[in-house]
């Protein structure tokens, strides 16, 4: 039933976005990218908790519906879920970034970098980058790769592989019935955006003020799931584009709960819904926040280290 009332309103709005623009309606076909890019996402966390083995109560059922959509969502599963797997395994462990996160520097290695590293880091995360440009090439291009794994085996270069031969059959099918103006017309917009949702959504669930993050003897997997994970508290129909992801602490601490049961676990432990709290307009603050400050165990802006250096610059030179 998740599947049915997610898959069959995107592919009817895909089909509607087709017909407004093949009768000149252009406008008409970007506004139906919006809703039908809502429906991508709602299917991509689908994939989410196949990968996780939740969805499903058996294995085999999660990986090849989890495939089978990856092809839709340009993400190749067996790649992806073992990346998102270290994810949940390293999330908020200073010794162990790198896969499956958003970079994130300590104000200590950031005062390190040369200019140049400074300057490619604040580009990184620049808004337009990191919700723009980043989500356009995480899915259109590395995808299309196993980067991270590309020297861990053969299994990560089959699914990315066989992904990609998937897509290009898919591709191929509808620009053959549509033709290719109009199929980039009404497939990018509804990619891009998606795109844009689902890094943000990933952003925000880790890049808050008082977020988790520790070496190795100060972390633990249960306060880096409880503290390093946001509960994204949105309004309801977001809460159900979504598929409750936002309830994303209780996810880290147990991923196997399934999406459509992370509501009852809030009800039932209403003490975990205060855990981690962030709201949508809170959220939005977020976007500033780019170095961990060990000293006071905060996200902190680049406005804030630079105010911060030019005020001891002031005292070093009045003394």
């Amino acid at each position: 039933m998740e599947i049915a009332i997610t898959f069959v309103p995107l592919a009817s709005l895909w089909v509607l976005a087709w017909a407004a623009l093949h009768f000149g309606y252009w406008w008409l076909s970007l506004l139906l990218a919006i809703p039908a890019a809502g429906f991508l996402v709602r299917l991509f966390m689908i994939q989410h908790d196949c990968g996780h083995g939740s969805f499903f109560c058996h294995r085999m059922a999660n990986d090849w519906v989890g495939r089978v959509i990856g092809v839709l969502t340009l993400t190749p599963y067996d790649f992806w879920r073992r990346t998102h797997a270290i994810h949940h395994a390293t999330s908020g462990h200073l010794e162990r970034r790198g896969i499956g996160d958003v970079d994130t520097l300590t104000v200590r290695e950031y005062l390190s970098l040369s200019f140049w590293g400074r300057l490619r880091y604040r580009a990184y995360r620049n808004p337009l980058v990191m919700f723009g440009l980043g989500p356009a090439y995480l899915f259109i291009l590395q995808y299309r790769l196993p980067v991270g794994l590309l020297f861990a085996g053969w299994q990560p270069w089959l699914s990315t592989m066989a992904t990609n031969v998937a897509i290009a059959a898919v591709v191929a099918v509808l620009i053959w019935f549509v033709g290719v103006w109009p199929f980039l017309l009404v497939q990018l917009p509804i990619i891009l955006l998606a795109g844009s949702v689902g890094v943000w959504l990933f952003y925000v669930q880790h890049q808050f003020e008082t977020t988790f993050w520790a070496h190795e003897d100060r972390w633990s997997f249960q306060e880096a799931a409880l503290h390093g994970s946001s509960h994204y508290d949105l309004p309801g129909i977001l809460r159900w584009f979504t598929a409750n992801i936002g309830v994303h602490h209780v996810h880290h601490l147990c991923s196997r709960i399934p999406c459509y049961r992370l509501p009852r676990v809030l009800r039932e432990h209403p003490e975990l819904g205060r855990v981690s709290r962030l709201t949508l307009l809170q959220s939005f603050q977020c976007v500033r926040l780019a170095l961990w400050d060990e000293s006071r165990r905060r996200l902190i802006s680049f406005r804030e280290i630079d105010r911060r250096r030019v005020y001891d610059g002031d005292i070093g030179a009045s003394v």
